[in-house]
């Protein structure tokens, strides 16, 4: 039997691959996804500060410059087009010391020659007035009010969904082993056979670096820098209405203080290079630190109103910069995409889908719906349009998970849709399922049933997330 042969792959189902393939979907080609989680989002994607950055911290004349900014520009028709939640919430830059504000002074005059509209510096107490939980020792802060909050997993999924819809093929659990060149052709050999491309688009993450040097010289190193999150309850998702950033430094924007789409608190990052591309680990001293730093923005930070903790890694490389080039004949690289790398995606999705179209000679279809309607939760509509619901289809009527009131329709729509939920994780990106105060401790055994029975599975091949995951392994008695 012959093989299928791609036009183009994208390495990579994080939210810049997956922000590609939308863009690329839009072409007359045969586009394939290669991803070696179980699922979109599985990677820096999934664990991020969830922030739409204003653009005024990166460099002048950096690409993060330009992605930033334009990727902000695009992000509400983006997020209504998907229908993912967003927010425009602002943002401040606190300055806690009058010898800093030269420092201030500089993001902004970086921010206005980026093209971030409408920056202002403000007084300590014109600051506190907006945002009353600010500490005392604010001397100054920066003002950014195009900054928002976006949900990562919703995005991500959106634009995966967007371009399966738009005729993208996806491969999961199908990491890329080796790769070769023959004949005009990238032989791309994976976990699960060879598969032939016309062009390869690199969008591998911390392991973008690695897929590189299989086809090409060593060009650039990714260092995994992971950062450490605590996400407190709803209860406490009002202490601040806009995102709190400190003066930056060389390892990034420090530590923040932002409300999230959902109602929640999030205090993070720390930043820690290190070694292992996997290691999510969460420590005692990295969550010490948060909470210290965040109490120098905020006053009585909630730290009783942790529900969880997390980290992840950010796809840190040598050049400082995003590295989005042509490294050879139809290889293109989407690597080092740490922040604002979320912020930046819709952008970073045009510019190599442009790149890519052009060196095949690809031409634009007619066809393409630039539309995606996401699961529909119960907890956002009114007491009519429920009621509605549940007389549709009465599983909406049955709550399976009660911190976030979800139900088992919305846990069902999540594993049959398009690029469907397959595991814990998967119910739990799409539909919040265990994301409440409870952190899944009550309703994991409902979605395990639920997904037992639409996956036609035993309970035993029900995963958390990645193969050797599963959670029970057999009858007690």
């Amino acid at each position: 039997m012959e093989k299928k042969r791609y036009d183009a792959v994208v390495i990579g189902a994080g939210v810049t691959g997956s922000a590609i393939a939308r863009e690329l979907s839009r072409y007359q080609a045969e586009i394939c996804v290669l991803e070696k989680g179980e699922d979109v989002c599985t990677g820096t994607s999934k664990a991020n500060s969830a922030i739409v950055h204003g653009g005024f911290d990166a460099k002048t004349g950096s690409l993060k410059a330009k992605m930033n900014v334009l990727g902000n520009r695009m992000m509400t028709q983006v997020a209504e087009e998907l229908d993912v939640p967003f927010r425009r919430n602002g943002a401040f830059v606190l300055c806690f010391d009058e010898n800093d504000m030269p420092a201030l002074k500089e993001l902004y005059e970086r921010g206005v020659t980026n093209g971030v509209e409408n920056l202002k510096i403000l007084t300590g107490d014109e600051a506190r007035e907006m945002e009353p939980a600010l500490s005392d020792t604010v001397v100054a802060a920066l003002f950014c009010p195009s900054s928002g909050i976006v949900c990562p997993f919703e995005l991500t999924l959106g634009f995966a969904e967007n371009a399966e819809k738009n005729g993208v093929e996806f491969k999961f659990e199908c990491g890329v082993q080796n790769i070769r060149r023959e004949n005009d052709l990238y032989i791309l050999e994976t976990e699960q056979g060879e598969i032939e491309t016309r062009a390869v688009i690199n969008a591998a993450g911390v392991h973008a670096d690695e897929i590189h040097d299989m086809l090409l010289p060593h060009a650039f190193t990714i260092t995994p820098r992971r950062g450490e999150y605590c996400l407190c309850d709803k209860n406490a998702g009002n202490l601040v209405d806009k995102t709190i950033f400190q003066l930056p430094t060389k390892l990034g924007k420090g530590i923040l203080v932002t409300p999230t789409v959902h109602g929640n608190l999030l205090l993070g990052p720390t930043a820690e290079n290190i070694e292992d591309r996997e290691d999510t680990a969460t420590t005692q001293s990295g969550l010490a630190f948060v909470l210290e730093k965040a109490g120098m923005s905020v006053k009585n930070v909630p730290s009783r109103q942790i529900i969880t903790s997390f980290s992840g890694l950010r796809a840190c490389a040598d050049r400082g910069d995003f590295i989005l080039e042509e490294s050879a004949p139809n290889f293109f690289e989407a690597a080092g995409i740490e922040s604002p790398g979320l912020t930046s995606a819709p952008a970073i999705g045009v510019y190599m889908a442009e790149m890519a179209a052009k060196a095949l000679g690809l031409t634009k279809k007619e066809s393409f719906t630039p539309v995606r309607h996401g699961v529909v939760h119960l907890n956002s509509l009114s007491v009519e349009e429920r009621a509605e619901k549940i007389r549709e289809n009465p599983l909406y009527g049955s709550i399976v998970c009660r911190c976030e009131t979800i139900s088992e329709g919305e846990i069902v729509d999540a594993i049959r849709r398009p690029l469907g939920a397959k595991t814990l994780d998967g119910v739990k990106r799409r539909t919040r399922a265990g994301m409440g105060r409870c952190q899944a401790g009550f309703c994991s055994p409902r979605v395990m049933d639920i997904l037992a029975r639409e996956l036609n599975l035993p309970l035993t091949a029900i995963r958390k997330n990645e193969k050797g995951s599963e959670i029970v392994f057999g009858k007690t008695k």
